[in-house]
């Protein structure tokens, strides 16, 4: 892998909203996106409720960019990704999934839920870092020209 790949270096910093219930994956992916530059701030929930009231809250400020798991409890990263996509206010936010699942019907599923990218853990920090950057050109920058409300 080049440098180019595994620096974010050509990425403008966002603010990040991560949706993970595991406190190890959480602490990879805050390294991946705060240490390497990509992340202005990074918030994090445990779950799809927790992370929709987060996105509700007018206090909050409304993140760039979601990266999501898929097995949580309450509410799992697949429902929270039909929820999110169906909300006129929060459907242009881009998510990355990062899951363990490799599963066709998991990867298929997160597409057809209008996910962004996805990537399976363990997380290869090459892989994860190709994912944001992918999306980064358009839809980053898209995200960030919306109206935070």
């Amino acid at each position: 892998m080049t440098a180019a790949l595994t620096s974010f270096r050509d990425v403008l910093p966002y603010d990040v909203l991560l949706v993970e219930d595991d406190p190890a994956d959480a602490l990879l992916i805050e390294d991946a996106l705060l240490d390497r530059g990509a992340a202005r701030s990074l918030a994090q929930v445990q779950d799809g409720v927790e992370a929709l009231e987060y996105l509700r809250d007018p206090a909050r400020p409304r993140p760039d960019l979601i990266v999501l798991d898929l097995n949580m409890p309450r509410m799992n990263g697949r429902e929270f990704l039909s929820v999110l996509k169906d909300d006129d206010g929060l459907r242009a936010i881009p998510v990355v999934v990062l899951t363990t699942s490799a599963a066709p019907d998991d990867v298929s599923g997160a597409y057809r839920e209008r996910a962004n990218a996805y990537v399976t853990k363990p997380v290869n920090l090459d892989d994860f870092t190709r994912a944001v950057r992918s999306i980064d050109a358009f839809y980053l920058d898209v995200a960030a020209k919306l109206p935070r409300d």
